[in-house]
């Protein structure tokens, strides 16, 4: 009865036309999966070999509003391996709210239901990106190792960063691409997906993977680890059971 009383009085138009997305993954041979109503959509593919998976739907964070893009993908890092990149204005807006939240409530240590975003921001130290000058003021970073995260950005992903500044990263949203327990991670805030944007994050996603991989080779021991408390990071959007509107964290 509910279900028929919000399809009478739902406005309408509001089920995206997904079709350039959908039509963009067929064509790069890509699986495509939406989600119902206007939940969002999940598209798998492959990058030499390994399984990525790419999610758009409500965001599983709170520092994003309407929409998030994110990508996930296993790769064989050394578990220690923690680098994390964000956008300069989610960075100052992060680091406040960590101030706000466990100096003013006079707490003296972080709860690990908080997202690592904050936790690395008081955890690592910065990465010195005062060399690369196209990234100044745009993009901050921390690492468990200073100097990998220092390695990982600089070159091509730095070069990737530049190019998506002038294209889906051109408004500076709430941006965040991290390593993690063997894992790369990217995440996006984007309201209105389409086929250019779904490319461009991608294309950045990739060379992430790649650099990864490079800056950290021969530094330890690989870990696909996953643990319980994996879903603070990364919580799969089902394509048939999440509603429009729920935010899942």
């Amino acid at each position: 009865m509910l279900e028929s009383i919000k399809r009478i009085f739902g406005k309408p138009g509001t089920e995206r036309d997904l079709t350039e997305v959908s039509g963009w993954a067929q064509r790069h041979g890509h699986g495509f999966k939406r989600a119902r109503g206007d939940a969002g959509f999940v598209i798998d593919g492959l990058l030499d070999g390994k399984a990525w998976r790419m999610e758009w739907g409500p965001p599983q964070r709170g520092y994003i509003a309407g929409h998030e893009l994110r990508l996930r993908m296993e790769l064989d890092l050394a578990s220690h391996a923690q680098m994390l990149l964000l956008s300069t204005p989610l960075m100052d807006t992060l680091e406040r709210q960590t101030f706000e939240e466990f100096t003013d409530n006079v707490q003296t240590q972080i709860g690990t239901k908080t997202p690592e975003e904050m936790r690395w921001l008081v955890m690592f130290p910065k990465v010195n990106l005062g060399t690369l000058t196209a990234l100044n003021g745009r993009f901050g970073a921390v690492a468990s190792d200073p100097a990998a995260g220092l390695a990982w950005i600089d070159g091509p992903l730095a070069n990737a960063l530049e190019q998506a500044t002038a294209g889906f990263l051109r408004e500076q949203p709430p941006f965040v691409v991290m390593t993690l327990r063997g894992r790369v991670y990217l995440r996006v805030q984007l309201d209105a997906p389409d086929a250019a944007a779904v490319n461009a994050a991608l294309a950045l996603f990739e060379t992430a993977v790649s650099e990864a991989l490079r800056a950290t080779a021969g530094s330890g021991d690989a870990s696909h680890a996953w643990g319980q408390n994996a879903s603070t990071a990364w919580q799969s959007l089902q394509p048939h059971d999440t509603e429009p509107g729920k935010r899942r964290r």
